[in-house]
């Protein structure tokens, strides 16, 4: 299941506080984001039809609840990006942000640790 940028703010929405109304989610996002209420509902929708959301009655009013975990989208998401862009190798994506982007000593650091952990396995 891919989840667009646009509907990945509803989900953040509900990975941060659930059960949630849709005006909850409304206020939410569009607190974020230069959006308006129908906007958000049909993206509302549309993760209901990709069953990354579930819709429950409570007390006669719609409450909404994420089915995908933050971990499994982020997993999902960031394996494509390597599929796409590298290959599916992790290597060159990193070498990637580390000559576009200056690491920061604590980031070199914990890659460091990172590598000699995994060294360990």
């Amino acid at each position: 299941m891919h989840i667009t940028e646009a509907e990945s703010q509803v989900m953040d929405a509900l990975w941060r506080d659930s059960p949630r109304s849709a005006e909850s989610i409304v206020a939410d996002v569009t607190a974020r984001q230069a959006w308006g209420e129908a906007t958000v509902k049909t993206l509302i929708n549309r993760l209901l039809k990709k069953k990354a959301i579930k819709s429950e009655r409570v007390d006669g009013r719609h409450q909404y609840r994420p089915l995908v975990a933050r971990e499994n989208y982020v997993q999902a998401e960031s394996q494509d990006l390597l599929d796409r862009l590298f290959d599916g190798q992790l290597a060159p994506l990193v070498a990637h942000f580390a000559k576009h982007r200056a690491l920061k000593p604590a980031e070199i650091a914990r890659l460091k640790k990172l590598i000699e952990d995994l060294g360990d396995d």
